[in-house]
């Protein structure tokens, strides 16, 4: 492989692939760690850290009640509830929407945040190195759980979502990794071995914030409660020591994959707007790769906000039945990305296995949204993981494979803040369909929607048999 260099005089701004860079001669690079156990400290790194941020999901509807009880109807907290109870309007299961409306919106200001941060996080671990900026993230993911573990009041549990938010750089700079230790076609098995860690982590995680809830920290120590501990803090407790254990692995087993004369050395603006750093970053490609995913992302969090409504409404689930739909989903994308994508993208390519992954989400949309039996619902959900599973990891490979790799960081930063943008507004939008115009809605029109992208996929740019180089620009 070969790492670019800037000739004499070239300013660090064209260094980093600025419009108007000038040409490039090639250098030789310094090898990466070895790849097959950089990979698994990448999975284990990103597993621990989803199965740590996944708890909290089942304890929504306890910490509604927990919190509107402590402080009051006219706290901010009751206030809240009493706007959420409006907004569902005495509709069957109100009870039920109302907790996952709440839980939307912490998950809304979550990926918000996350959008803001990831560029920044990408960008600065291309200016100072992976390893040093993920143990900054690592070690800040704690500290919101610290802050989850005292939240006596409802303010500290927002303050805890907010650094939680602010610091989720962690699958930005995994992905960066991966793309420092592959190369090619190996890309996609790479970010596949990603996806499969996102997968299980989510699949894991509630039910150990299930196992968690059972137990309440002040029942056997009742002092404790002045300090903030509430009966979510043991939940918060073991997500600090999957933190915890995740920071000290990262210390003591990850290697800094991004040599130092490969680190960008541009003194350019540091920007919290993810699509002005893209712009800046016009390589064929990019920029198409990143809309289609908004606009698939968007579609696909949607559904994933509404299903627990249509699942209850429709065919009455209990919460074990939705844990049992959700471990369907997250095993299928687990396997598909672990094991069939590692063997198709090689062979057919990323282009190909990412428009496969998106044409299958098509009758998913609508078999689910149509549905009014088990089968034909898990049929639905099972077309929807599969596609899911098949896009998601090809399409990191796309745009990590059309960037040069002094802005891996930057690039794939600037992608996984734009899905979290999707996965903030995608649950806004499903939700304001699925009350005004029923259940089918977010179904139906995420089947239309996923079309565009699907478009936007067959005209990607072939995949460059090398790095591209910044005048490509």
């Amino acid at each position: 492989m070969a790492r670019i260099l800037p000739r004499p005089g070239v300013s660090s701004a064209a260094a980093l692939g600025f419009r108007d860079a000038p040409t490039y001669k090639v250098a030789a690079m310094t090898p990466p760690p070895q790849r097959r156990s950089v990979l698994g400290l990448v999975f284990l790194t990103v597993f621990i850290d989803l199965v740590g941020f996944s708890i909290i999901f089942p304890l929504f509807p306890k910490m509604l009640e927990h919190y509107v009880t402590l402080e009051g109807a006219d706290s901010l907290i009751g206030q809240l509830h009493t706007w959420l109870m409006d907004l569902v309007g005495g509709r069957d299961n109100a009870d039920f929407a109302v907790v996952t409306l709440f839980g939307g919106l912490l998950g809304s200001v979550y990926s918000l945040l996350q959008f803001l941060f990831a560029p920044f996080w990408g960008h600065l671990s291309d200016r100072s190195g992976r390893r040093g900026t993920l143990l900054l993230t690592l070690a800040g993911t704690a500290l919101s759980y610290v802050i989850w573990f005292f939240a006596g009041n409802f303010a500290l549990l927002v303050a805890a979502r907010l650094v939680g938010g602010i610091m989720a750089g962690n699958i930005a700079i995994a992905s960066a990794v991966v793309s420092d230790t592959t190369s090619g076609a190996d890309r996609a098995k790479g970010m596949g071995i990603l996806g499969m860690a996102i997968g299980l982590g989510f699949v894991v995680g509630p039910a150990i914030g299930g196992a968690a809830s059972l137990y309440d920290l002040t029942a056997s120590w009742p002092g404790g409660a002045a300090l903030g501990v509430n009966p979510f803090s043991l939940a918060a407790a073991v997500a600090f020591a999957l933190a915890l254990f995740n920071w000290v692995w990262a210390v003591t087993h990850f290697p800094e994959t991004l040599p130092e004369e490969r680190r960008g050395k541009t003194e350019s603006e540091r920007t919290l707007r993810p699509f002005k750093a893209l712009e800046s970053i016009d390589f064929p490609g990019v920029k198409r790769t990143t809309l289609l995913s908004l606009f698939y992302l968007t579609a696909f969090s949607a559904m994933e906000f509404t299903l627990t409504f249509l699942a209850a409404e429709r065919f009455h689930y209990e919460p074990q039945d939705m844990a049992k739909m959700f471990v369907f989903i997250g095993l299928t994308i687990a396997f598909v990305q672990g094991g069939v994508v590692r063997r198709l993208a090689p062979k057919l390519g990323e282009k190909r296995v990412a428009i496969s992954g998106l044409a299958i989400l098509v009758p998913g949309f609508l078999l689910v949204g149509l549905s009014h039996d088990t089968t034909v619902l898990y049929a639905g959900l099972a077309c929807m993981a599969v596609g899911s599973a098949l896009a998601m990891p090809c399409l990191s490979s796309l745009i990590s494979r059309y960037a040069p790799g002094n802005v891996q960081g930057l690039v794939l930063g600037s992608f996984r803040s734009v899905g979290a943008l999707a996965r903030a507004v995608g649950p806004l939008l499903g939700g304001a369909l699925y009350w005004l115009y029923g259940s089918a809605a977010p179904y139906l029109v995420g089947a239309v929607l996923i079309l565009w992208p699907l478009v936007l996929a067959l005209g990607l740019p072939p995949v460059p048999d090398h790095e591209p180089a910044a005048e490509a620009a």
